[in-house]
């Protein structure tokens, strides 16, 4: 395989908020080039706080340590892995302990990786649950990743339209996530960068409050990723809050040759440059 020959430049932005109607910001997120994070905790005051930190914490690792980025995929499996046994064995502890009569604790997860693909700088993207990744490509938005939920399986079927799975009663319902025992598996998603201007990876408390109509005005008028995604969330909770609210904007601003000091493509200058990966 032909290695990667350019340097990719990323501007990102993250925000996160308890919302409205929460006591526990249960969101957390990860910004940490090549590696971006949204997870959604679920469990509440048992735990659903932990699980998401815990999903952060060890993506965390994965961009520090480095991995290989041929095999993207492996080492989101291997990761996740440890994430779910490090959130069952907190779950047990607290059922040993006496705090949660249940073992409760659980998260979903959207990531976004820089890999390689042929040779190629390219996005990896996985999810497990009901947070999505979007990619905005001339101005329109178009959700890359697919619910694991109930309603989603309901629209999916043609027993629902998705105007009704958006008030459905069951719409929190996940079908699949981490800390449920089942060895859950991610959905995968490649997409070359020339395919995706920029990324967006958010909780159910962005999209449960804003349409897609109100979430790409909004990022159109915010062309730096940095204000993106506080205006994103803030937009959220404006809304209305009811969930916690969380988003991660991801913009590719240009390429460099590893050989030559000219960018393959506009972007920052080295002052600007808030994140690289190669």
């Amino acid at each position: 395989m032909t290695p990667v020959t350019k340097r990719v430049e990323l501007r990102h932005g993250a925000a996160t908020d308890v919302g409205r109607v929460r006591e526990v910001n249960e969101d957390a997120c990860l910004a940490e080039p090549p590696v971006f994070v949204v997870a959604d905790g679920m469990g509440g005051h048992e735990g659903g706080d932990v699980a998401s930190r815990i999903v952060v914490e060890e993506f965390a690792r994965l961009a520090a340590e480095g991995f290989d980025a041929t095999a993207g995929e492996e080492a989101v499996e291997t990761t996740l892995g440890r994430c779910e046994l490090r959130i069952l064995e907190y779950a047990a502890q607290q059922v040993r302990a006496g705090v949660s009569r249940r073992r409760s604790a659980g998260t979903t997860v959207v990531a976004a990786l820089l890999v390689e693909d042929g040779g190629e700088p390219a996005w990896l993207l996985a999810n497990l649950g009901d947070s999505r990744v979007y990619r905005v490509v001339d101005g329109r938005l178009e959700q890359v990743s697919t619910d694991h939920s109930l309603v989603q399986e309901l629209v999916s079927a043609g027993r629902i339209s998705p105007e009704e799975a958006a008030v459905h009663p069951e719409r929190n319902v996940i079908t699949r996530a981490l800390g449920d025992s089942s060895d859950p598996q991610p959905d995968f998603f490649l997409l070359g960068l020339a395919d995706a201007d920029r990324l967006l990876l958010c909780s159910d408390g962005v999209t449960g409050m804003l349409d897609d109509d109100t979430i790409v005005r909004l990022l159109a008028e915010a062309p730096d990723a940095r204000d993106a995604a506080p205006r994103l969330v803030a937009a959220a909770v404006e809304a209305g809050g009811e969930d916690n609210a969380t988003a991660v904007v991801v913009d590719v601003v240009g390429l460099v040759d590893e050989d030559s000091s000219r960018p393959a493509a506009a972007g920052t200058s080295r002052e600007d440059e808030p994140g690289t990966a190669s």
